[in-house]
């Protein structure tokens, strides 16, 4: 089987420099391409420097919500210069009310200018939402999208909005992390799912799965558990055993999926 990472963020100075030891566990597994995501301008030139290295990597760039505070003045600009060094996604981008203490004000602005960037050069864009589903609903209807559409990595929200979302040209990506017994809820809103437009993320190194499934146990220099996307394998299994299919159909149909939303990079 053929296994694809649609979301982590593999540059993350937690994995302290192991990324090549980590890469090579993921050929072992059949990982064949993954999403790895910036969150800022200060880790744009890190996940620049990863691709480069490894053709396995698909490169995303975004401001993530949680980083508003650190954007200098120039920071569209500089995110356009980074899509043009070579073929790229945008992301991670998108909206938080949950993360305590994090102003909004600025968020929405912010997201529509990634999201209108995203639209004019039909690039796949990686939205991240918590808290705010209705508003982002309301914020994808009224505004231009990527012709391709986007994905919703660790999509949380309702089961009952798949259907409109999915209307707007969403993708939404299934984490290892769902697989927790308390996330049933997370896991049941993936039923409704249309079979076209199902993905799989690892969202490394967040959002571990259940110790008992972890397949490759990695820490991080204090000691912390970390999750990557060698263990990408288990999301699969866990996610086919849930959706009661073959992981090999799941495989196929999740690669079908990923190749549509990324064709090109």
């Amino acid at each position: 089987m053929r296994l694809y990472d649609a979301h982590n963020h593999l540059q993350d100075d937690r994995f302290a420099g192991r990324q090549d030891q980590i890469l090579a566990a993921c050929e072992s597994a059949g990982v064949a391409r993954m999403v790895v995501n910036g969150a800022c301008e200060s880790d744009w030139p890190q996940v620049v420097t990863l691709a480069k290295g490894h053709p396995v990597i698909l490169p995303s760039f975004g401001y993530h919500p949680w980083y508003l505070s650190e954007r200098t003045a120039g920071w569209l600009c500089r995110l356009a210069e980074f899509l043009d060094r070579a073929p790229a996604a945008i992301g991670e981008i998108g909206l938080d009310r949950w993360k305590p203490g994090l102003p909004y004000e600025s968020q929405e602005g912010v997201f529509l200018a990634q999201l209108n960037l995203a639209a004019e050069r039909d690039l796949p864009v990686s939205i991240h939402c918590l808290q705010t589903w209705g508003r982002l609903h309301e914020l994808l209807r009224a505004h231009p999208r990527p012709a391709r559409g986007f994905l919703l990595h660790s999509f949380g929200g309702p089961a009952a909005m798949v259907p409109a979302l999915a209307k707007l040209g969403a993708y939404f990506s299934f984490p290892g992390y769902f697989l927790q017994d308390r996330k049933l809820r997370q896991r049941e809103a993936f039923k409704p799912v249309p079979p076209d437009r199902l993905l799989v993320e690892t969202d490394a190194p967040d959002q571990p799965l259940p110790a008992e499934k972890i397949l490759c146990p990695l820490a991080s220099p204090d000691g912390k558990p970390l999750n990557h996307p060698a263990n990408l394998p288990a999301v699969y299994q866990g996610l086919a055993d849930f959706l009661g299919e073959p992981v090999a159909a799941l495989a196929g149909r999740v690669e079908e999926n990923f190749q549509r939303l990324f064709a090109g990079l």
